[in-house]
């Protein structure tokens, strides 16, 4: 049931949903919801997959505007005081969340957020600390192997090589997602450097950036720098940690997984000038993440640690491990609140199968 059944989406969600079902059986305790980012006006979606995980600004507005009238919008430091015994979640209680600090979450996505005046988390890499203007490194693999010409290819750099043969669209994010595995266990400089020699053998992987901050391009993929995440932690949002450089940390040596998980803490701190107490993990679904990565969170000082599936009201809420409720652009509202009001996660449950598959049994 992680793919939800046509059935569900197109009838008995938005029935119950209409119906007011699912806030009125809504368990109690806390939903977080992930997003990340939104779809700038003028960009055109080269890859269904690729941007799934976007919205529009005017979807962004009928979730926020859905949780304030049937629940109850906390802040990120009312879930800080929670897990400090200092607070008790409201009923039906949601928490807004938002991965990888792309640009489009200052210039498009704040502006919603402060119109609605509620609050969300922000997990950004630490990469954001920088000046430099950047994308995420796996996002620019999948465009390179997307936009490069079919047939045998060989890519090299001084530590790294992946050859094969580049055919139909399925076949190139089969071969991205095996290399974004193999990368991660590799030193950020390297990947780097692989990227260079792919760049120099592929081109741009059919995407221009503009040399000006407001390109579609631009904002669809580069991340927030330093100024900017200022920007928005000036406008009242909170921002966590989600790593420096994105990698699939399950596949990360322990030395460089700790590296990744300590000092993106250590360097957003030293630009915030304040605490950073959350971290999300890159990814952040079951392949992703290892016992032994959920303890590092804990060594590193992070209040709390959030995952990015699962998630609904009456779920566990392990501090380290917290579920939540991945936004899809595939995702319509009736599902949202399904999710949301953690009906969707008691029907998996009904249907014999784990919410949070792998990380129960592991901890077990």
């Amino acid at each position: 049931m992680k793919i939800v059944s046509p059935l569900l989406k197109r009838v008995v969600y938005p029935s119950f949903a209409k119906a007011g079902v699912f806030r009125r059986t809504a368990a109690e305790g806390l939903a977080v919801v992930t997003y990340h980012g939104i779809l700038p006006p003028g960009y055109q979606s080269l890859d269904p997959v690729l941007d799934d995980n976007l919205i529009s600004a005017e979807v962004l507005r009928c979730h926020i505007r859905l949780l304030k009238a049937h629940y109850n919008v906390i802040s990120p430091e009312e879930v800080l005081l929670w897990s400090e015994e200092k607070f008790v979640f409201p009923p039906r209680s949601v928490l807004l969340t938002c991965d990888d600090g792309l640009r489009n979450n200052l210039t498009a996505m704040l502006p919603v957020l402060e119109e609605e005046r509620v609050r969300c988390l922000f997990f950004v890499t630490g990469a954001s600390a920088s000046d430099e203007p950047g994308t995420l490194w796996y996002e620019e693999l999948f465009l390179l192997f997307l936009g490069a010409p079919a047939g045998a290819f060989k890519v090299s750099s001084a530590d790294f090589e992946i050859s094969g043969v580049l055919e139909g669209r399925a076949q190139r994010r089969a071969l991205w997602w095996n290399s974004v595995k193999r990368l991660s266990q590799l030193s950020a400089a390297t990947r780097k450097a692989f990227l260079d020699a792919a760049r120099a053998r592929w081109g741009t992987g059919n995407v221009e950036m503009a040399p000006t901050n407001q390109s579609p391009a631009e904002q669809r993929f580069r991340f927030l720098n330093r100024t900017e995440l200022k920007q928005l932690e000036s406008a009242g949002m909170t921002i966590g940690a989600h790593s420096m450089s994105h990698p699939l940390l399950s596949h990360s040596s322990s030395e460089m997984a700790r590296a990744e998980i300590n000092q993106s803490r250590a360097c957003l701190e030293a630009i915030l000038g304040k605490r950073v107490w959350a971290f999300a993990y890159p990814f952040g679904d079951p392949e992703s993440v290892t016992p032994e990565i959920l303890a590092m969170t804990k060594e590193a000082g992070y209040a709390l640690a959030f995952l990015n599936y699962g998630g609904g009201l009456g779920e566990d809420l392990p501090l380290y491990e917290i579920p939540r409720i991945h936004v899809t652009a595939s995702m319509g509202l009736a599902e949202l609140e399904a999710h949301v009001a953690g009906f969707h996660s008691s029907l998996q449950r009904r249907a014999g199968r784990n919410p949070h598959p792998g990380l129960r049994a592991a901890r077990a």
